[in-house]
């Protein structure tokens, strides 16, 4: 016998219980938050770190964006050297472990443009114009998100890359007929087309770097991770920080994929309709 077919609408299956459950298990820590002294002073000073956690988050994946998507019009290139740099770029940087990355960056990075930055201002420094930098000057935290930015750039360049091929060639081609630019051609057909395509792992890899941040708490940057882990270590408390931290996260990253996620649906209805 034939299976029957689903009945309209949500399944048993397909109704978010587990979103009831999280939201349920949010609501009892908030309140365990609330009434209890000790989650309170753990929340408090934990909570000092969301401002850099995002801050990291939104600049260093701004930045990835753009220079991945600069790798992905390198590997879509005509020239075959600006297809190769790219490719050279992507399977390097994909290979290399981000908290590898992020030391490379941090300490031998960074000492290399400090030393390359008071090597070409060396004439205005002997003038008296300007004042050589030190490496001390270079703050941890910006290191961190140019970590951050390197590393995540080479798979959001790939996440461009099958985006823009995505799009028909035909469509492209009827650009050119019509007589528009390249950059026009990217402009007004590729890119309104190949963003559909391009988002939904776009947005992943955004949730992602929210939890990647943690990493730069190796480096001392006072973020929620390095925030828990000064207080715990301070005070013994692991189960309570760390279960604070996990809840903190937990916030961040459901709650931007729930509203990603309602981004993406709407632009699959626009494309319905």
């Amino acid at each position: 016998m034939a299976p029957h077919p689903p009945p309209s609408g949500h399944s048993k299956g397909d109704y978010p219980w587990w979103l009831v459950a999280l939201v349920a298990i949010g609501v009892v820590l908030a309140a365990v938050i609330i009434t209890n002294d000790i989650y309170a002073q753990v929340f408090r000073t934990v909570f000092n770190g969301v401002g850099v956690t995002i801050f990291v988050t939104l600049v260093g994946f701004a930045l990835a964006t753009l220079l991945g998507l600069g790798i992905a019009l390198l590997g879509l290139s005509d020239s075959l050297v600006l297809r190769q740099i790219s490719r050279f770029y992507v399977e390097v940087i994909r290979g290399v472990p981000m908290l590898v990355l992020l030391f490379y960056v941090a300490f031998v990075g960074a000492p290399g443009i400090v030393a390359a930055y008071n090597f070409l201002t060396s004439p205005l420094v002997e003038a008296g114009l300007a004042e050589p930098v030190m490496v001390r000057d270079f703050s941890l935290m910006w290191r961190a998100i140019i970590a951050l930015m390197i590393g995540y750039s080479s798979f959001i360049a790939e996440v461009f890359r099958a985006g823009i091929q995505s799009v028909d060639q035909g469509q492209i081609e009827a650009a050119k007929a019509l007589g528009l630019s390249r950059y026009h051609r990217f402009r007004f057909v590729i890119f309104p087309q190949a963003i559909r395509v391009i988002f939904p792992p776009l947005s992943n890899d955004f949730v992602a770097m929210v939890k990647d941040s943690s990493l730069v708490s190796v480096l001392g940057v006072s973020d929620i991770t390095q925030m828990g882990k000064v207080y715990a270590s301070g005070s013994f408390r692991f189960f309570e920080t760390y279960s604070i931290v996990t809840y903190i996260y937990l916030i961040l990253t459901i709650g931007l994929s729930l509203a990603l996620r309602q981004v993406e649906k709407r632009m699959r209805g626009k494309d319905r309709r």
